[in-house]
């Protein structure tokens, strides 16, 4: 490991009730930002860019349902997004994709007035926003 790498996010590993359904979703989304399918099994999927995966596992440990994102636990991931043009695409394409828009008052300025995102949440609570670089 050299120092521009220690420190890097190696995985995210998320839970999900409904894996046929959460690869569809999550599939669209990280496929659409340039991850690539990486390892599959009976119980979870996940996908690779550059040094970094994202899982989906369904656990038997599950105990519940649905996240709750506001719940002291994860609220969301963000992703750097190329553009303002790419961000306001993907926000259109989500609700193809089973995500639904959220702070729709307030897009594409939800987190300021110089910040230019998308925030969406799919079936299962889960929270992404799309952050248009530059």
């Amino acid at each position: 490991m050299n120092d521009e790498s220690e420190g890097a996010l190696h995985h995210i590993e998320l839970w999900v009730p409904d894996l046929k359904r959460a690869t569809t979703e999550w599939g669209w989304v990280l496929s659409s930002l340039g991850y690539a399918t990486y390892q599959s099994w009976p119980q979870g999927i996940s996908w690779l860019k550059r040094s970094t995966y994202i899982v989906l596992e369904k656990s038997p440990d599950l105990t519940g349902p649905h996240h709750l994102r506001t719940l002291p636990v994860l609220n969301h991931l963000a992703y750097s997004v190329r553009s303002r043009a790419r961000v306001d695409a993907l926000a259109r394409e989500g609700a193809e994709h089973g995500w639904k828009p959220l702070f729709t008052e307030k897009y594409p300025h939800a987190g300021g007035r110089e910040h230019y995102a998308a925030y969406l949440e799919n079936s299962d609570g889960f929270e992404i926003e799309l952050v248009a670089a530059g």
